[in-house]
């Protein structure tokens, strides 16, 4: 597939999953967390504006001078931007400027990428398009914590349900201890994170070849599991008193039954479906619970041919920290994962949320311990 056609296609793929939405939906932000999906649809056109057109295409005219302050992220380098909480206030531009905003600059991208030879400007559109890739991850995510928090509990897609697949496997797979091989050694892309490979020594384990499920993790909440403080972290245990956490998110008890919110609408729970959207507190309390553990990011990798992924973010034991001989690029571009290494908890995997052919057993996801509006699961390790 040619870089035209990729550009188009997933620029496509994120309309298509707008089609959904309602006009009044756009532009609200029910937390600092999750952003608008209106915004979501600017900033991933801003991020081609601003590191392929300006700098690589010929009297390119930016489509609003605003637009840099009000859809940059978090790049200090590219200057001042909105705050995050902020997002949700921008009733104006409208919906239908930022569309046209997108037409705008994807005819002048497809212009560019025509007959483009340069190496660098390949490079970008691809990391522009696994940018784009992480953001319609985001986008189904923040969709769902804006209507999961509508006291309606409305349906965005009737066939759009996402957490109802169960395990596919019941066995567990035996791994000998030794020296191995961690991180990205192909010739395709991956995100700088991934590089620096380097050797790990890992003991044995053996490592479950299934996720827990909704029905494992109820046996954990009857049992006390909220309420016993030797399971949890000292952080967590301080997490779940502050916020009054006795189940998942999205998890709500009605008339005595478990039921939850997907974007099919609010559900009786399937005790055989796996569990989702826990934080990395709550998974490091179930292992606890099972006297099993968490697999580290090494173990995890290390396994990974060997093991059904690919439906959860699988939290890890991992700190979110850099590999050896890793490398910052210069500028902007040099803050899209280097900075966030403190204070995060490596995931491994990827998710039925997750864009396909978007991750790969070295891929590193991150996220805050106590964050779980993502589709994250627990895989446990002996």
């Amino acid at each position: 597939m040619n870089t035209s056609i990729k550009y188009k296609t997933t620029r496509l793929q994120t309309i298509d999953f707008c089609k959904h939405l309602h006009i009044e939906d756009y532009a609200v932000q029910v937390v600092q967390f999750a952003s608008p999906p209106k915004w979501h649809l600017a900033h991933t056109t801003w991020f081609f504006e601003t590191f392929i057109l300006i700098p690589y295409s010929n009297n390119y005219i930016p489509f609003n001078p605003n637009f840099n302050f009000l859809f940059n992220s978090y790049y200090n380098n590219v200057g001042d931007r909105i705050l995050q909480t902020n997002r949700g206030n921008m009733s104006r531009p409208s919906t239908s400027e930022i569309y046209e905003y997108r037409a705008y600059v994807d005819a002048i991208m497809l212009e560019l990428l025509t007959d483009v030879t340069n190496q660098e400007i390949i490079d970008l559109v691809i990391l522009g398009l696994n940018h784009e890739q992480q953001h319609q991850e985001l986008l189904i995510t923040d969709v769902k914590y804006m209507l999961g928090h509508n006291a309606l509990f409305p349906i965005f897609n009737k066939e759009y349900n996402l957490i109802n697949s169960g395990n596919s496997n019941a066995n567990s797979i035996k791994i000998n201890g030794g020296v191995y091989e961690i991180g990205y050694q192909g010739n395709d892309f991956c995100y700088d994170n991934e590089l620096g490979v380097h050797k790990v020594y890992v003991d044995d384990f053996e490592i479950n070849n299934y996720l827990v499920t909704n029905g494992e993790f109820i046996e954990f909440m009857e049992a006390g599991g909220y309420a016993d403080f030797n399971l949890w972290l000292g952080e967590g245990w301080s997490w779940v008193n502050a916020n009054s956490i006795n189940c998942p998110m999205y998890w709500h008890k009605i008339e005595g039954d478990w039921h939850y919110y997907s974007l099919s609408g609010l559900q009786q729970i399937d005790e055989s479906a796996i569990l989702c959207h826990i934080n990395y507190y709550e998974a490091k309390a179930y292992a606890e619970w099972k006297g099993m553990r968490l697999p580290t990011e090494f173990e995890w990798e290390i396994s990974a041919q060997h093991l059904d992924w690919g439906k959860r973010w699988e939290w890890t034991n991992s700190a979110y920290l850099a590999y050896p001989r890793f490398k910052k690029e210069n500028g902007a571009l040099g803050e899209y994962n280097g900075k966030f290494m403190s204070n995060n908890m490596v995931l491994r995997g990827a998710s039925v949320a997750t864009s396909k052919n978007h991750s790969r057993p070295t891929y590193r996801n991150f996220f805050n311990p106590t964050e779980r509006w993502q589709y994250t699961g627990i895989r446990l390790i002996k």
